[in-house]
């Protein structure tokens, strides 16, 4: 439990700091407006009342207060501490390393990385239950008290803010913030398909045991053993599932190919693996 605890701690901060990375040094810098509060900071920061670090800071603890009284303390467990480190990293940035400027002079080369910074940090975040707060807030408390469709009511007011830029900025920032917004989605479920991704074997064969022996005591995997009957030859078969991690998937394939080299194999991709092992329901 301590060990699961300290390694969830890790993760939240380290993914929540990737996104402060991403949020202040590429898209701040370049004034994108995908994305939710840290996009309608970046319009509020062009009136020069308050810096987009500051009103993030804000914004984010606000939501916080509020997602705490209607939603209660359960609510605020990991969102708390992501909302609160992020908030205060953007601030710390902005006045340990004011920027005037984007790093560089290459804006679709910053809005890669304005997006996959960000997105690769909520998908960890995602991926153990835990957001960063922001519209998140905003979308479990819809959630709670309307039947209004969640996705589509985020994604509006993403694409106004977004639009926005359009018309307190350039166009061409304008287009750039509507590549990210088109590319952030697809990126997060890409970076979370992959931290989850495990291989699904199916393998037939006729003396199941040195392979499920193999499962148990080299890879400390369980499996399922049904049997079966050739098609073609009629001869009797077993057919052996299991899914394991790529490490694990590769050293079963080796043995396999191996000491069983008449058995037939299917391996497949999967992402979401549901039981004692993996992610509990």
């Amino acid at each position: 439990m301590m060990k699961n605890q300290a390694k969830n701690f890790i993760l939240l901060t380290v993914s929540t700091l990737l996104s402060a990375v991403g949020i202040y040094f590429f898209k701040f810098a370049n004034n994108f407006t995908f994305g939710g509060i840290t996009g309608l900071a970046v319009l509020v920061a062009k009136s020069g009342i308050i810096s987009a670090s500051d009103f993030s800071f804000v914004a984010n603890i606000l939501l916080l207060i509020i997602g705490w009284i209607v939603l209660g303390k359960k609510f605020a467990a990991k969102t708390a501490y992501c909302t609160i480190l992020l908030s205060f990293s953007l601030s710390a940035l902005e006045r340990i390393y004011p920027m005037s400027r984007p790093l560089t002079d290459e804006p679709l080369l910053e809005l890669m990385f304005a997006i996959a910074l960000p997105a690769l940090g909520s998908a960890v975040l995602f991926n153990i239950g835990s957001s960063s707060g922001g519209t998140d807030v905003i979308a479990m408390i819809m959630k709670k008290y309307t039947s209004v469709d969640i996705g589509k009511a985020l994604l509006l007011s993403d694409v106004l803010i977004t639009l926005s830029g359009c018309f307190v900025f350039d166009i061409s920032n304008g287009l750039y913030s509507f590549l990210g917004l088109a590319l952030r989605s697809f990126m997060i479920d890409g970076f979370i398909e992959s931290l989850n991704l495990s291989k699904y074997f199916n393998v037939v064969c006729t003396s199941p045991q040195p392979i499920c022996d193999f499962i148990k005591e080299n890879l400390h995997r369980s499996a399922t053993i049904v049997d079966a009957k050739g098609a073609f030859s009629g001869d009797d078969k077993y057919i052996i599932f299991t899914v394991l991690n790529r490490m694990e998937a590769v050293r079963l394939r080796n043995f396999i190919k191996e000491n069983s080299p008449d058995a037939f194999l299917l391996i497949s991709n999967t992402s979401e693996i549901i039981g004692k092992g993996f992610h509990s329901i």
